[in-house]
């Protein structure tokens, strides 16, 4: 049994290490501005979510080109982090002249196409997972208005927060896995 665990993690490991590649490749795209590159990757219906000043849509506009090219060449991602939780992928960087201000992308991947991305600039983010502990059965059927023994049993763990916009007045969310 501890070997098919370990085999298990191995597997998980590699599995987020592959999408962290995958994402290293998508931002070089959207740096370079290799509009097939990003294309192939993404759905065709991406859901796009943005928490920032209006002023600060880079990513849409790129991905839209809703922007004249050479304008949307000014905006460099750099991203400085990048980690995978299941079918979420958050990456956190800056533009390449800091005085932009810090960002974090929490992008969802279904299957092994990009299918939604929440943007945040100048954000704290915290990413947490709500469950239940182990071992803890809820009561009652799935569908069934949880009592209030089972929200006091109801696991919050943080496992993820964006570490740019620390001293900084920004205003802070907390995206729920």
């Amino acid at each position: 049994m501890a070997n098919s665990q370990a085999s298990s993690l191995d597997e998980l490991d590699q599995e987020e290490h592959n999408k962290i590649r995958v994402f290293k490749t998508l931002y070089e795209a959207l740096n370079s501005r290799d509009v097939d590159t990003v294309h192939r990757m993404l759905a065709r219906d991406l859901e796009w979510w943005f928490h920032g000043p209006p002023t600060h849509q880079h990513l849409m506009h790129i991905l839209t080109g809703s922007i004249s090219l050479s304008k949307s060449k000014s905006f460099i991602f750099i991203p400085l982090s990048i980690v995978a939780f299941g079918s979420t992928v958050i990456v956190e960087g800056r533009h390449e002249d800091d005085k932009e201000g810090s960002w974090v992308h929490a992008w969802t991947v279904t299957g092994s196409i990009i299918t939604q991305v929440r943007e945040y600039f100048n954000t704290s983010v915290t990413v947490t997972r709500f469950g239940t502990p182990e071992g803890v059965a809820l009561p009652g059927p799935p569908q069934s208005i949880l009592s209030p023994r089972a929200v006091i049993t109801a696991n919050c763990q943080s496992v993820w927060e964006s570490k740019l916009c620390d001293n900084k007045s920004v205003p802070g969310l907390i995206l729920a896995l």
